[in-house]
């Protein structure tokens, strides 16, 4: 298993577009991936999982990835949480 921290980067927080991106990505991860962070978790299957979180910017989440190739997705997961989704960032 692998666990990382990250902080929301995105100005709007992870609304339906980033969590759109952030599922698509890992639809086909052979292995478990939870978010959690101060109002629950939830896994990266779903949109409205994830929207269910109420992420805004500045929000910590925690990253728990279990599978194929855990390293890598761990840090990617790291790498779109704490990346401006939205264009142009404001």
């Amino acid at each position: 298993m692998q666990i990382r921290n990250a902080i929301v980067a995105n100005h709007q927080g992870i609304h339906c577009r980033p969590s759109a991106v952030i599922v698509k990505e890992f639809q086909n991860y052979p292995g478990t991936i939870r978010i959690t962070n101060s109002t629950g978790s939830c896994d990266v299957s779903s949109v409205m999982q994830l929207l269910s979180l109420e992420l805004h910017e500045g929000s910590a989440v925690k990253i728990e990835v279990m599978g194929g190739n855990e390293k890598d997705a761990a840090d990617r997961l790291v790498e779109l949480f704490q990346t401006h989704l939205d264009f142009p960032p404001q």
